[in-house]
């Protein structure tokens, strides 16, 4: 069951945020019902009349709920172009119902103009029957937005009323396979994201859907064999169903509820194999922080001292290398060192003039000081040696 659309006119469409008002839509999800709403040119239709925007315009949408940054839980936004409408789609629960308020931002990326519109959804109980037998197909054909039109999904529940003869099946959910955990497929033509699509009916489960849901299908699917399917696929070619990706939930029978704790009063019940001591035995514990503290530095202490000893007062002395060394070798050694203090001295004391090389601009060619004045050009390179 798609939302009812009732647009409540409010003013023209933006052509900034905060110039006019914007255009009000009032509409009505329903509980447990899958909620699909085409974000296009058509859902805005106060653009200004005299503003012609043709069809091939990409346009974007922006969606949150108002007062917050983001979509509420249960809904979601695909687009998968800027040349593709949006939609905003999902399921609203129990726990969603009552009003909210959806604001949409469009985005024209030619004219670079926003316009934008408020969404008021009145979530409510859908009527007519409970729908306890529900069913899961994965649908490797298509992509997400391929399915939300009102025109394809109408196809799926048509085709599968072939497999699920009685009762009226309505659509319950429309979930991406990306976002249950499936891979982004290669740019290859045919290639598709997948959807999962869950159907609902007042009406049991027929035979062939139960046998592809068995444990035995499972089993030959584990094994890479086809599964169990007892019927003709009327959903074949236009929807790609995988069979071995099936669920069925029966929730026509109610689950045992489960037992409530009753609270007690806080105090443990008597166990004789659970005795806790009533009282604790006073203990000193002087002794042990002296023998934490003071043992390790009193070995500190020692290995300090031993390594002074070793490094103090286990030294050889000049007197004994003195002793030890040769004559001979103790003479040669101090004949050197005399040499080279005799003429550290001699050069010291000298009054020799300073070589004409190391004065400054001295031309070794003439011996003049200054530089000689001759044409460069002139000069050869090499001189001749005599």
């Amino acid at each position: 069951v798609w939302a009812l659309r009732q647009p409540a006119l409010s003013g023209g469409l933006l052509a900034g945020l905060g110039d006019t008002e914007a255009q009000q839509t009032t509409l009505q999800p329903l509980v447990g019902r899958v909620f699909v709403h085409t974000l296009d040119q058509e859902t805005f239709p106060s653009l200004s009349e005299h503003v012609d925007v043709p069809p091939t315009v990409p346009i974007t949408y922006h969606a949150h709920l108002q007062g917050h940054p983001d979509l509420p839980r249960w809904l979601r936004y695909t687009q998968r172009s800027p040349h593709h409408p949006g939609f905003l789609y999902g399921t609203p629960t129990p726990e969603d119902r009552g009003r909210q308020v959806i604001e949409v931002i469009a985005y024209n990326r030619d004219s670079f103009d926003t316009t934008w519109q408020r969404l008021v959804l009145l979530i409510g109980d859908p009527e007519g029957p409970l729908l306890p037998y529900q069913a899961e197909f994965l649908v490797r054909s298509h992509d997400v937005e391929e399915v939300l039109p009102s025109t394809p999904a109408s196809r799926f529940l048509t085709a599968l009323g072939g497999l699920w003869e009685s009762g009226e099946l309505q659509l319950l959910n429309v979930t991406s396979a990306l976002d249950r955990g499936g891979r982004v497929p290669l740019p290859i033509e045919g290639r598709k994201e997948g959807v999962y699509i869950k159907v609902g009916s007042a009406s049991p489960f027929s035979t062939c859907l139960k046998m592809v849901a068995s444990p035995d299908s499972h089993a030959r699917c584990a094994q890479g064999q086809p599964p169990l399917l007892s019927c003709y696929d009327t959903l074949a070619p236009h929807f790609r169903v995988d069979w071995c990706n099936v669920s069925l939930v029966d929730k026509s029978v109610p689950e045992p509820a489960d037992d409530v704790p009753t609270p007690g009063d806080g105090i443990l019940e008597h166990d004789p194999f659970f005795c806790p001591p009533t009282e604790a035995t006073a203990r000193d514990f002087l002794t042990d922080a002296l023998v934490t503290l003071l043992v390790p530095l009193l070995v500190a202490l020692l290995l300090t001292l031993l390594l002074a000893y070793i490094m103090c007062c286990r030294r050889e002395g000049r007197l004994k290398r003195d002793l030890a060394t040769s004559d001979i070798q103790m003479v040669h050694h101090c004949t050197i060192r005399g040499n080279t203090e005799e003429l550290r001295q001699m050069a010291s004391s000298r009054e020799v003039p300073r070589p004409l090389s190391t004065l400054p601009m001295f031309n070794v060619r003439t011996g003049e000081r200054l530089p000689p004045r001759v044409d460069s050009a002139q000069v050869p390179l090499i001189l001749d040696q005599h």
